[in-house]
């Protein structure tokens, strides 16, 4: 009865999950401005009734009972094991803090939209510096439950067992290694030929519907919208892609859905079994972002997608075949041009970890009161200076306010970016070794193969097992930087770019 009474109750903990996701998107794609304040509210009360539903005190009494019998089979145990690490984490924390960070997060986030295009820091500092102080309150109860540092009781939240004595070392090697790479890439590649334009939204929309289908996204299943900054959200068979456009530069969208398309093919990939429960959810957040990575940049960056994408680029843009600034090589010259820039979104994938490098350091200052809210603006300038060499000043939207992750009250989360560019490097070595002539594959379009070695090796696992074995499952080798870098190098600075 005890393992029946937890899979009741986390059945409806999923199901106000499923609500919780589908409001959050809604705010962000198709809310009114004035729905704001209200939306706020339902959110904040939805937090707190789930938040109830998880630390109640006889999930843990269940669970202790449940494992005590020792009749569970893998999967189970596994669920278990979840519950457990969610009721934890959930017991640590207040309810009436779970409900004001919520409160506090969307109304940031609310303000975050208005400001960021206005350039407007001071309209968002005041929010910003609420949900900080209410993030700072959550690390601290959690590191104190959990015997962890602050930030690596954030941490721990996105990627279970994920420590910055892991993470730190990594990123000190691609700090040491990445800028070489990028000097030589940036010395050796060709400059592409001017990409015609503007484009129209509607047709770059259709070919991003396209693209995804080819690939293998399920629009039984999901579905694609357009928001101020990309995400993807929903169930998993009820995904929500999000993309936004620009006229001027449609490799811009077309890799924000790719990459979006990457994790909602994951979502829709998960065990359908255990739909609902903890262990039919997908794994921690850097091996979330390594499967959209291993779509938008290993698959999709390369010259095989390109030989079988231009074709579909030409037909949805009315373009002549002719015109050499439509030919798969020059597509593929101007989405791999490598070049420090501002936004980390627009960054090409040798310098995308110096932008979270620099995130991951600011942040970890945010939480331990190093750094104030007011001074967000000076470290971040001098942080990009240092790693990127551009001077910011007075640019707040394309420096602080660029990203929507602290103003939503996601902090600890930027590190599983790059964590995820490491291990869908691992991923794609380890599945081309796998699948031979995947290459070739991909350049006729046929992705099958492909998606069923992820669905066999990542998908399906669900939390049956915790990211770093399922890394090593797959690719035969602990989680570290040689793939990547090896890639960057072979990429970018290699013959085969020039």
């Amino acid at each position: 009865m005890s393992y029946a009474a937890l899979h009741k109750a986390f059945e409806e903990i999923g199901r106000l999950a499923h609500a919780q996701a589908i409001l959050a998107w809604d705010e962000a794609v198709m809310m009114p401005v004035g729905g704001g304040a209200a939306r706020a509210e339902a959110l904040a009360t939805l937090a707190g009734i789930a938040h109830r539903r998880v630390a109640d005190e006889r999930i843990g009494e269940w669970a202790e009972a449940a494992l005590a019998k020792g009749d569970l089979d893998e999967w189970r145990q596994a669920n278990v094991r979840e519950m457990l690490r969610a009721w934890r984490r959930a017991r640590a924390l207040p309810e009436s803090l779970v409900v004001e960070s919520s409160r506090a997060n969307a109304l940031s986030e609310q303000a975050w939209r208005v400001a960021r295009p206005a350039n407007d820091w001071n309209a968002v500092a005041k929010p910003l510096a609420k949900v900080l102080e209410l993030t700072r309150s959550k690390a601290q109860a959690l590191a104190e439950a959990l015997q962890l540092d602050a930030y690596d009781a954030l941490l721990d939240g996105y990627e279970a067992g994920l420590r910055c004595a892991f993470v730190t070392p990594l990123f000190e090697r691609l700090k040491a290694a990445l800028p070489n790479i990028i000097d030589r890439a940036i010395g050796a590649q060709r400059p592409a030929l001017p990409l015609p334009g503007p484009v129209a939204i509607p047709r770059q929309e259709a070919l991003a519907r396209r693209l995804m289908e080819r690939v293998g996204f399920d629009f039984e299943r999901g579905r694609l919208d357009v928001t101020h900054h990309p995400f993807c959200g929903g169930d998993p068979d009820d995904v929500r892609v999000t993309t936004r456009y620009n006229a001027d530069n449609f490799l811009e969208a077309m890799f924000a859905v790719l990459h979006e398309t990457g994790h909602g093919m994951y979502e829709q990939g998960l065990p359908a079994a255990w739909r609902g429960q903890p262990v039919g959810r997908s794994g921690g957040m850097a091996l979330h972002e390594s499967q959209s990575l291993f779509m938008e940049q290993q698959v999709c960056r390369s010259p095989a997608f390109f030989d079988f994408a231009a074709p579909l680029v030409r037909e949805a843009f009315g373009a002549d075949a002719a015109d050499a600034r439509w030919a798969a090589a020059n597509l593929h010259r101007a989405a791999t041009r490598v070049e420090r820039s501002r936004i980390r979104v627009e960054a090409d994938e040798a310098t995308y970890p110096l932008h979270v490098i620099l995130r991951y350091e600011l942040e970890q200052a945010l939480i331990d009161g190093r750094l104030a809210v007011a001074d967000i603006p000076d470290a971040w300038n001098a942080a990009t200076q240092a790693l990127l060499g551009f001077d910011l000043e007075g640019e707040h939207r394309d420096g602080c306010m660029q990203d929507v992750h602290w103003f939503g009250g996601l902090c600890g989360y930027f590190p599983t970016y790059t964590l995820g560019a490491l291990a869908a490097a691992q991923l794609h070595r380890a599945a081309a070794a796998a699948l031979p002539g995947l290459a070739d594959a991909v350049r006729g379009g046929e992705f099958e193969a492909l998606v069923g070695w992820l669905r066999h090796n990542v998908h399906s696992v669900g939390r049956l097992r915790d990211t770093s074995v399922i890394i090593e499952a797959a690719t035969g080798e602990q989680l570290g930087a040689d793939a990547l870098l090896t890639h960057l190098d072979a990429r970018y600075a290699g013959a085969a770019h020039v």
